[in-house]
């Protein structure tokens, strides 16, 4: 499949939408291949670098996360701290900013954990995933006016069940928060495993 035309649809102050058509060869189930060409709506964001999520593990054993008002789903979302890097802005950098700027604590670390596409089916957002310990509280500084965010702590041996328990109570619960932090258990373990 290749790109073959994009044509920018609407334009907003942070987003676009935008069609995207494409063409190839596609195998039906017959085990046949026929040439198509296909329009995809979809969304981009204006003047973004990219998107860091970061998984702030404390010393003691609990995991930072953020409750806030999304508008496109009428509801309080419990989620990671997360932001858009400035084109150019490397994303190491935007997550440390992020970080202090949602919840106040500064990274005496942070690790790189993984990439990919957030919503592949609508948006051409790419989302980095860092995994940042020593901790330390400096004061929440360089909030959007826009954000309006509950700083929330969760022992990570009770993660699951304190989340269900939100959810439960009708915040909608992000699920990247599941993977990210399986990946970030893993990373430390095989971190800190290494050496020793």
């Amino acid at each position: 499949m290749k790109i073959i035309d994009r044509k920018i649809v609407c334009e907003g102050r942070f987003l676009r939408s935008v069609v995207v058509t494409y063409a190839g060869r596609e195998t039906g189930p017959d085990g046949k291949g026929k040439e198509i060409m296909r329009d995809w709506e979809a969304v981009e964001r204006i003047d973004c670098g990219g998107i860091a999520v970061i998984v702030p593990l404390k010393d003691d054993g609990t995991v930072l996360l953020t409750r806030q008002f999304r508008p496109p789903v009428d509801s309080y979302v419990i989620e990671l701290p997360a932001g858009l890097a400035a084109v150019g802005e490397p994303l190491e950098e935007a997550a440390r900013r992020e970080l202090v700027e949602e919840t106040g604590y500064s990274a005496g670390k942070l690790d790189f954990l993984t990439e990919g596409p957030l919503s592949s089916g609508v948006s051409s957002e790419i989302l980095s995933a860092f995994v940042a310990t020593a901790l330390t509280f400096t004061g929440i500084s360089g909030r959007d006016e826009t954000e309006d965010i509950e700083v929330l702590e969760a022992p990570l041996d009770r993660l699951y069940a304190d989340l269900e328990k939100m959810r439960r109570n009708g915040d909608l619960i992000d699920l990247k928060i599941y993977g990210l932090i399986e990946l970030a258990k893993d990373f430390m373990e095989s971190r800190n495993g290494s050496s020793s």
